[in-house]
């Protein structure tokens, strides 16, 4: 087995033959910053979901089986250049892109934060250390997809996104929105990549209220925390004068209450104990 990369939060490694190995790390990043403090539990959970989720959609998707508690055995295959985005709901990124103008909405959307959307919304980005929101055009005149695969993407993406929202749905959660990526295997577009808390934002349905920040069932926890301490500001200004930005210590209790959420995202949808 040989070592190929090291991700954010999964370490890849070679089977030696059409095969991978993910190994899910306990490691978290925000805003494109990697913690040196870990999460007790994380990679276990995001294991497990991506087991549950492959197995729970009725899509082609490169998942083979379980290795261990942490790693899981997939197909190799070649990863299309965009990521899949799906957002239910009015919040993250998009409301700054909206609040800029970099981003417009039909006139008669709910701007309100956290509003439900009319329909989900397919608002795939690039793939780079910083994902770039992109356009259809941009996407086709870039060469990135054809439009036939682009279209194929966008409503394939929506209907798992819908698939998923409904499962979370009946766990007592929303599924505010979705990442998901994609690649080739024999010629044909396969779901691939891993599912779970760092790929979504899951809301529990008892504090829903739109209008305010969201109790955050995912690392949406994180950011929230390095928001309101002007950390997010701190990593903008770094970038901007070409400095790497450096990654504050995440407090204890943010730690414990991120591996609590992620635990109880995982059993309440499932219905599995970790």
């Amino acid at each position: 087995m040989k070592f190929l990369n090291s991700g954010k939060v999964k370490d890849v490694y070679d089977m030696g033959d059409d095969t991978l190995l993910f190994n899910f790390s306990n490691r978290v990043s925000a805003y494109d910053v990697k913690f040196n403090d870990e999460i007790p539990q994380k990679g276990k959970v995001l294991c497990k979901f991506a087991k549950f989720w492959f197995e729970q959609l009725d899509v082609e998707n490169h998942f083979i089986k379980s290795h261990s508690d942490t790693e899981i055995i997939v197909k190799k295959m070649e990863m299309l250049p965009i990521e899949c985005v799906v957002r239910g709901y009015f919040y993250g990124s998009l409301v700054s892109r909206y609040n800029s103008g970099t981003t417009s909405l039909p006139e008669n959307i709910d701007t309100t934060l956290a509003t439900k959307l009319p329909e989900p919304l397919f608002d795939p980005t690039t793939k780079s250390e910083h994902d770039i929101p992109i356009t259809k055009d941009e996407a086709i005149t870039q060469n990135l997809v054809t439009l036939e695969d682009y279209e194929w993407l966008s409503e394939k993406t929506i209907q798992i996104y819908n698939k998923m929202a409904l499962i979370a749905d009946s766990a007592g959660f929303i599924l505010a929105d979705l990442k998901l990526e994609f690649g080739r295997l024999n010629g044909k577009i396969t779901l691939g990549d891993s599912i779970g808390p760092d790929e979504y934002r899951l809301w529990p349905k008892s504090s829903y209220s739109p209008g305010k920040i969201q109790e955050a069932y995912d690392k949406q926890l994180l950011r929230d925390w390095l928001t309101e301490h002007g950390y997010q500001k701190q990593f903008e200004n770094s970038r901007t004068i070409g400095q790497e930005p450096v990654a504050p210590t995440i407090p204890p209790e943010i730690i414990q209450k991120m591996t609590d959420r992620y635990v109880a995202a995982y059993e309440r949808t499932t219905g599995q104990s970790l």
